[in-house]
């Protein structure tokens, strides 16, 4: 499976309980598919069981019955023998053909305190259980790993809400801590991350932008262009049926770079325009939609039939490179429609705005007292 999440717990007992529990509660849910664990329960374990009473009763204490079965299938270093160039270490173990069958245990006696041998089926019984083939663990404390697919059309996002709504409806215990690992942990630390990444691209822009015009109102005329790609985008990944992934989510950060582009040349122009041949900001900003308009076009289709074959998803791999290419045209084709009129307006109404503050800090209120002279010697 690709997603995994994570339980761990202090009680290895209480966390192999509820594990299976929650396994069986995701299989309930058609948003999510294969759902597995990475438990392994087809081991065998013989657990002694033993009858503290009866120990008692012929002298026998707990700790007897733990060393003497440590001698036995343990590996117990008795002594070192040591030559003139070796030494060898002495392990006690009772003979390897005892050690696989459980039987052996009814011939393991014993030591009571008054030196005799007791059997040790005389004061315990034997149990036959399952027992994990192998613990995981997580930060120093036993871990149980649930792996899952999420169904066609459904979002990695809505599959991670599904998972801990489903570890709530089964109420599991408080000391059982749930976490996801693997691609689903970096997609969920990715988009945390993600509204600062593009604040910072878009900072950035800004900054560099209004470093070459000179100007705080112009670069939010070229930034204004970025909505529309990112609404293109967003149809295009709605329309192909694509999930909007951390590739997907590249390709609207390129968008940044490449659709700004279109606003650029119509600003650039129309600036020029009005510092060298003195139009009115109007006639400006026609002129630079009818020269740029070509070089517009041009560039754009470019771009587009550059990311087409991303699109299109073709050769080994494309599964992952399509979202990109996805966004990419389907952001171009959008902005390209938008741009062309949405741009002249925008600059056009900062434009207004920046002559409304421009007349405003210009003018100037006499606060002198009345009777106060004027500079020309008149009285007021």
């Amino acid at each position: 499976a690709q997603y995994q999440y994570a339980l761990s717990d202090q009680n290895i007992e209480e966390l192999n309980s509820w594990a299976p529990k929650l396994v069986n509660k995701l299989h309930e849910y058609p948003q999510i598919k294969d759902a597995t664990s990475d438990q392994q329960f087809r081991g065998l374990q013989e657990t002694v069981v033993i009858d503290r009473d009866a120990a008692a009763r012929l002298g026998i204490q707990p700790q007897a019955v733990d060393s003497t079965l440590y001698s036995a299938f343990g590996q117990r270093q008795v002594s070192i023998i040591y030559t003139q160039q070796n030494q060898y270490h002495v392990i006690l173990e009772v003979d390897p053909k005892f050690q696989l069958d459980p039987r052996s245990l009814d011939k393991i006696y014993v030591k009571s305190n008054s030196g005799s041998q007791v059997p040790l089926s005389t004061i315990a019984h034997f149990q036959l259980d399952n027992t994990p083939l192998s613990v995981n663990h997580q930060g120093q404390f036993p871990c149980v790993t649930i792996s899952f697919n999420t169904a066609q059309g459904v979002s990695l996002s809505e599959a991670t809400q599904i998972v801990e709504r489903a570890k709530r409806d089964l109420g599991m215990p408080s000391s059982i801590r749930g976490s996801f690992a693997g691609t689903a942990q970096v997609a969920q630390a990715s988009w945390v991350t993600m509204p600062w990444l593009f604040l910072t691209a878009l900072l950035a822009v800004y900054i560099i932008l209004g470093m070459l015009y000179e100007s705080l109102i112009h670069p939010l005329t070229i930034l204004s262009t970025i909505p529309s790609a990112g609404l293109g985008a967003l149809l295009a990944m709605l329309v192909t049926g694509n999930e909007l992934d951390l590739v997907s989510v590249i390709g609207i950060i390129l968008l940044i770079g490449i659709v700004k582009k279109n606003a650029i040349m119509m600003v650039d122009f129309a600036l020029d325009a009005e510092r060298h041949e003195g139009l009115s900001p109007e006639e400006s900003i026609y002129q630079a939609c009818l020269v740029r308009f070509r070089p517009i076009m041009m560039t754009t289709m470019a771009a587009m039939f550059g990311a087409l074959p991303l699109a299109i998803g073709m050769g080994i791999g494309s599964e992952l490179r399509k979202p990109l290419g996805v966004a990419i045209v389907g952001g171009l084709i959008v902005s390209q429609i938008l741009t062309l009129y949405t741009t002249p307006v925008i600059y056009l109404a900062l434009d207004q705005l920046r002559q409304r503050k421009k007349k405003r800090s210009s003018s100037t209120v006499d606060l002198r007292p009345i009777g106060w002279p004027h500079p020309s010697g008149s009285s007021a």
